[in-house]
């Protein structure tokens, strides 16, 4: 239960982050698109462990194998299975976690709802499952990209307390991926990567914000009044582990505006209904307006540390816990492709969606 999203474009994700392998099944996705294995190896490349300095040392090459669904490199329209085995699973630095439960972890409530879970590692609470919804989100990517030349770019707004300055009018791939933070302002980016630097060499964790823009999104995908984009985007990436908050365009700060400063006046410009700002976000009434959908995730820090805390265990006595294994000591910089992808997702599935309900009167 839980494990599939989506309606059109639906993706079912499988594996646990100690077993054999991880992975995802895609159906819906239209026939004759053409994608490679290289494709989706570049977006789990950019989420792969071992990646940098700042990241989690578990060293795995993420390789991606497609199973069905694709033949002679473009898609048959059926399901498309994709798996990625896992290659350097440590079970036993789990072991402590067997009866501990980890402070602010999936463990103590899986517990109590299923009465059994996978402790090493975290079975399918770990992020290792967005394995498969990176790989489902490079070929969303591709749809969208060919169907509306729509550019997804995310990057790190925030680290703990240090903000980078960032247009997302005009962010691109190039600047996120210039350092290994994925902040696209390079003087706070040195200043995030030596706060988490110094984070990881006390035992300890931080957390922030990812920012992510859409560009070139067609209007009119969304729907009223339970499936509008808005809603369906905060969904997608609050189920992204450890992640704790969903803002659009103007967010919380938008409550400090009044009416006449917060509204998105209307023009015409080239003949098309364009607004003069954007604090709404891309998003009126649940659905796309045309304008660039600009969102942001918080995250906490991640739960898993080395320093000594109080917990319990599974029989209910007190006790502490220092735990061990390879973790990130802050989530955001591999979460930038994740959040892209659940983007990616959304917006996919809402175009899909889209072209199969309009009328042939007004479709464009």
């Amino acid at each position: 239960m839980g494990n599939t999203f989506g309606h059109l474009f639906r993706i079912t994700t499988f594996g646990e982050s100690h077993g054999g392998g991880v992975g995802v099944v895609i159906d819906g996705c239209p026939p004759k698109l053409e994608i490679s294995t290289e494709e989706i190896q570049t977006e789990l490349d950019r989420r792969r462990p071992g990646q940098s300095k700042i990241a989690t040392p578990r060293k795995e090459a993420d390789r991606c194998e497609i199973l069905s669904g694709i033949f002679e490199g473009k898609t048959l329209g059926t399901p498309i299975a994709i798996v990625v085995h896992n290659r350097d699973a440590r079970p036993q630095d789990y072991a402590e976690m067997a009866y501990k439960y980890r402070p602010s972890h999936a463990d103590a409530t899986y517990d109590a709802k299923y009465g059994i879970r996978n402790w090493q590692g975290g079975g399918r609470a770990s992020a290792r499952e967005t394995i498969g919804r990176v790989a489902a989100g490079a070929i969303a990517k591709k749809i969208l990209r060919q169907a509306a030349d729509t550019d997804i770019v995310g990057y790190v707004k925030r680290i703990k307390d240090l903000e980078g300055i960032v247009n997302p009018e005009q962010v691109t791939l190039a600047e996120v991926e210039s350092n290994i933070v994925r902040c696209p302002d390079p003087e706070a980016a040195e200043r995030m990567i030596d706060l988490i630097e110094r984070v990881r060499r006390d035992g300890d964790s931080i957390g922030g914000v990812v920012e992510c823009v859409a560009r070139n999104l067609p209007m009119g995908l969304g729907a009223p009044v339970f499936d509008k984009l808005e809603a369906d985007l905060a969904k997608g990436v609050m189920s992204l582990p450890a992640s704790k908050g969903f803002e659009i365009g103007s967010g919380f700060a938008g409550t400090m505006l009044t009416g006449s400063e917060h509204n998105d006046e209307f023009h015409l410009k080239d003949g098309t209904i364009r607004t003069l700002t954007n604090r709404s976000g891309g998003i009126q009434g649940g659905i796309s307006n045309g304008e660039n959908i600009v969102l942001r995730v918080a995250f906490k820090p991640t739960a898993t540390i080395r320093k000594e805390q109080r917990t319990i265990t599974c029989t209910g006595e007190e006790t502490t816990l220092s735990a061990k294994g390879r973790h990130d000591p802050c989530v955001l910089p591999r979460a930038v492709p994740i959040v892209e992808a659940m983007v990616a997702l959304v917006l996919c599935d809402h175009l899909l969606r889209h072209q199969g309900q309009c009328s042939p009167i007004n479709c464009h």
